[in-house]
């Protein structure tokens, strides 16, 4: 919680509150490591919106669009240079 808190300037107690959520849905799932959680999300779900949900929208095709858009903001300089060899 504190690494995200810190990379997205909230505090801990908005990030938990914000994961609590998909947590509860199912769309995270939370292992214990030492004094903290590592979460892993289930790509497989389905987005719970009425918009999204009868189109059959994966958390994982929402993922992909996120990195593409992230891919397009770098521009291609930043992809050249992070491409493996």
């Amino acid at each position: 919680m504190r690494d995200i808190a810190a990379h997205c300037r909230l505090t801990e107690r908005a990030v938990q509150k914000i994961i609590a959520d998909p947590e509860q849905d199912g769309y995270l799932s939370p292992t214990r490591e030492g004094r903290g959680n590592t979460y892993q999300i289930d790509p497989t779900r389905t987005l719970r919106h009425p918009a999204e949900a009868n189109l059959g929208v994966t958390v994982a095709s929402l993922l992909s669009l996120l990195a593409q858009d992230e891919a397009h903001r770098m521009g291609p300089s930043t992809e050249r240079a992070t491409a493996p060899a």
